[in-house]
């Protein structure tokens, strides 16, 4: 099966040429406008139209109404959603049930009782990252040596440290932004090198 790939951020035609290339399985545009990686939801369209068959588009939320999601999956022709914010149980179950698509709900690991919170939940996929979230730096792995299901790791990951991260915490996938950036923006070079460190530590 492989290591999942998601990378998320993206904002330019330059960053849909990047992931076409290096085809990952997601491709994640940022519909929060208080992130630096904001993207319009009618500009997403456009880049979406551009994205290779086979990657998946995930659109990210934090604490958005419905209707904006549902008229943003609609706009953008969205695969799935990912939340990640303070979204309840009870928000992403009805998500699930409206928009039919899968649900992936980010936590923010600093305990084993954080890690237990994000088991729970009744997404479809869980995203683990570091306790203070969005920092671009990875948090202790060694939190996540029993986690009882599948689930996605993030936080300051990169070609540095993308093997390590696959051999020692056995994620169904890897999500990276910041990591695969320089001066802010994506850089080829790195999402390549990250997307080989991936694949070779799979083989």
């Amino acid at each position: 099966m492989g290591t999942k790939v998601k990378i998320c951020g993206l904002r330019r035609i330059e960053d849909i040429q990047y992931v076409n290339e290096a085809m990952p399985d997601l491709a994640g545009f940022i519909f929060d406008s208080s992130r630096r990686r904001y993207i319009d939801p009618q500009k997403a369209a456009g880049l979406r139209a551009e994205l290779a068959p086979g990657i998946k588009a995930v659109g990210v939320f934090v604490n958005a109404p419905a209707k904006l999601i549902i008229d943003t999956i609609k706009t953008v022709r969205l695969d799935a959603v990912q939340f990640h914010g303070n979204e309840s149980e009870e928000f992403i179950r009805q998500a699930k049930m409206e928009t039919g698509l899968p649900i992936i709900k980010a936590f923010r690991i600093s305990s084993a009782e954080d890690l237990e919170k994000a088991c729970a939940s009744s997404a479809d996929m869980i995203l683990l990252d570091n306790g203070k979230g969005g920092t671009g730096k990875s948090f202790d792995w060694s939190l996540l040596k029993d986690v009882p299901r599948d689930f996605m790791l993030a936080g300051g990951l990169g070609p540095d440290n993308a093997a390590e991260a696959v051999r020692t915490v056995r994620p169904w996938g890897l999500d990276a932004s910041s990591g695969l950036e320089t001066d802010g923006f994506k850089d080829y070079d790195k999402i390549i090198e990250f997307m080989d460190a991936v694949r070779s530590t799979d083989e």
